[in-house]
């Protein structure tokens, strides 16, 4: 194939992605690992950590299967938009903003925080009867 022919690479994007153990130091381990991820890249979204943070601590309540991890992948778009997901064992668990009430409830507030950070965010079905759940911050969202 002459050079002429070769696709060029227009967009670079950042990848990272760790598996981590389904329990509260894992969650905690995955907020951590991400904010210095962020500054390594020199993108510090302190969105994003409380993002991971919760879709951490969920895949550890609400995901969690015994003897399974979880994963978290971290992209870093060339347009700035950083795409977090986290892949949990319960695929059957899909999660639903819930009505907090009055706001006496102490926990259930979770994804509210997700969807007050990202722009969007959103469940996908993911093999073995996982489930990814993902948001997606943009770079004047998320910086801060």
């Amino acid at each position: 194939m002459s050079p002429k022919f070769l696709p060029q690479v227009t967009s670079l994007t950042h990848h990272f992605t760790v598996q981590l153990s389904a329990t509260r130091r894992g969650a905690r381990l995955a907020r951590l690992l991400a904010e210095r991820q962020l500054d390594d890249w020199g993108r510090p979204f302190e969105g994003a950590t409380h993002v991971v943070a919760e879709l951490a601590s969920n895949a550890v309540l609400h995901g969690r299967v015994p003897g399974r991890d979880f994963r978290l992948r971290l992209k870093l778009h060339s347009d700035g938009t950083l795409r977090i997901e986290v892949t949990d064992a319960r695929g059957d668990r899909i999660p639903q903003v819930r009505d907090t009430g009055g706001g006496d409830a102490e926990s259930g507030r979770g994804l509210l925080i997700v969807a007050a950070y990202a722009d969007r965010w959103g469940v996908d079905e993911a093999p073995a009867n996982c489930k990814t759940v993902w948001a997606e911050l943009a770079p004047d969202r998320g910086e801060s």
